[in-house]
């Protein structure tokens, strides 16, 4: 499957006159993006990865990607979007996702144009939900969109792809992110950032930002030592679990935790 991906990668491109192009892919270290790096490199196109990170972000899978990029021989571009985050999020509600994904793609196209890159690439899958307002103006391929009010094409190598053939292609690859067995956002393994976790009903503050960091490393370290894929939603102290269905010890173990947190902020 890899091989006839890269195949298809390196048709479109001449179609497309991609290898005339600079590229510079969004990559967050997960698995997509990663799959994405590598089938692009792979592929023989001008590809630069560029990784945005904030103070609450997993330091563990941010040191992964930066090795990951360096053994592909890859150009790679790293900012820092605390500040800008906290302009961006804090007083309003969550999920704070939404804020940041403005900042990181609004970050993008500044970089991007001031560098001399040609097209921005993401890792979006066939089960990413990418349609919208913006989207719904593109009548082209959808791996290469060109929409004037982004500025600059977008390019999709995975689009084509479910979630579980670039699982299944990504572990072919030898591609194998590290993992803090957070809850995630669907019932596929996909991990991004404590913040997500943050309850959506309430108004974002620094503090409830570095409470929800310092908490779900721990859970996570629980989470990692059982097996499971575990998170806790701050400030409801909600816990979420994958795999802990009648394993009471996992659970237990998670509820202390949070019991001592609970305490600790009266």
């Amino acid at each position: 499957m890899i091989s006839e991906a890269i195949n298809e990668i390196k048709r479109f491109a001449r179609k497309r006159g991609l290898y005339q192009k600079r590229i510079l892919l969004l990559f967050s270290g997960g698995k997509d993006s990663s799959l994405a790096l590598y089938l692009l490199k792979e592929s023989g196109l001008s590809v630069s990865a560029l990784t945005f990170f904030h103070r609450w972000s997993w330091k563990e899978p941010l040191s992964w990607a930066m090795g990951f990029v360096e053994e592909l021989g890859v150009e790679h571009y790293l900012i820092d979007i605390t500040e800008g985050l906290l302009r961006g999020a804090v007083g309003r509600k969550g999920p704070v996702c939404i804020h940041c994904k403005k900042i990181m793609m609004k970050n993008a196209r500044w970089f991007a144009r001031l560098n001399g890159f040609d097209v921005l690439a993401r890792g979006d899958n066939a089960n990413d939900k990418i349609v919208g307002a913006l989207m719904d103006q593109w009548r082209g391929d959808i791996r290469l969109s060109e929409i004037p009010k982004i500025g600059i094409p977008i390019l999709r190598p995975l689009i084509t792809y479910t979630a579980d053939e670039v699982e299944l292609m990504a572990e072919k690859a030898g591609i194998r992110p590290h993992r803090m067995y957070e809850y995630g956002r669907r019932k596929q393994w996909r991990e991004g950032c404590p913040l997500q976790y943050i309850d959506k009903e309430v108004i974002t503050t620094p503090e409830l930002m570095d409470e929800t960091y310092r908490l779900n490393i721990k859970i996570s370290e629980i989470a990692r030592k059982y097996g499971v894929r575990m998170s806790v939603r701050v400030p409801s102290l909600e816990i979420m679990c994958h795999g802990c269905n009648g394993k009471m010890k996992i659970l237990k173990e998670a509820e202390s935790v949070v019991s001592a947190h609970r305490k600790a902020q009266k």
